[in-house]
C-alpha cells in the first residue's frame, strides 16, 4: 500500500519562504517520477516541479529561480523548498508519484499516487 503525506504547508507574507515535504511509504524510488502540483480555487491542478530516477530536475515557468524540488531515497522523502513566495503562489499543494518515468518527461499529470495536499498561504 503506497502512502504520500505531505507536510510543511501554512501561511507566510510575500517573499517568505517555506519547505514543503511529501514522506513516501510502501513506494521504491527506482525508475519513478516525482512531482509536486498545487491547484489554487477554481484553477486547474498544475504541475510545478518534477524530478526523476537520475535527479534530472523540471520546473514550470511559474515557478524556476525560486523553487527547487530534492529528494532523500534513504528518508524516502521528496522535498520542495520554496523561496520568494508571491500571493499566487497561495493553492493546496500535492505530491505525487509514479513508477512510469514518461510522466517527468512529458508533464502528464496521470499518476498513480497522490498525497492528500498541504495549503500554502501567501498574503
Amino acid at each position: 500500500h503506497v502512502q504520500l503525506v505531505e507536510s510543511g504547508g501554512g501561511s507566510v507574507q510575500a517573499g517568505g519562504s517555506l519547505r514543503l515535504s511529501c514522506a513516501a511509504s510502501g513506494y521504491t524510488y527506482s525508475s519513478n517520477c516525482m512531482a509536486w502540483f498545487r491547484q489554487a480555487p477554481g484553477r486547474e491542478r498544475e504541475g510545478i516541479a518534477s524530478i526523476d530516477s537520475d535527479d534530472g530536475m523540471r520546473y514550470a515557468d511559474s515557478v524556476t529561480g525560486r523553487f527547487t524540488i530534492s529528494k532523500d531515497n534513504a528518508k524516502n522523502t521528496l522535498y520542495l523548498q520554496m523561496n520568494s513566495l508571491k500571493p499566487e503562489d497561495t493553492a493546496m499543494y500535492y505530491c505525487a508519484a509514479d513508477p512510469n518515468p514518461l510522466l517527468c518527461l512529458t508533464g502528464r499529470r496521470d499518476f498513480g499516487y497522490w498525497g492528500q495536499g498541504t495549503q500554502v498561504t501567501v498574503s
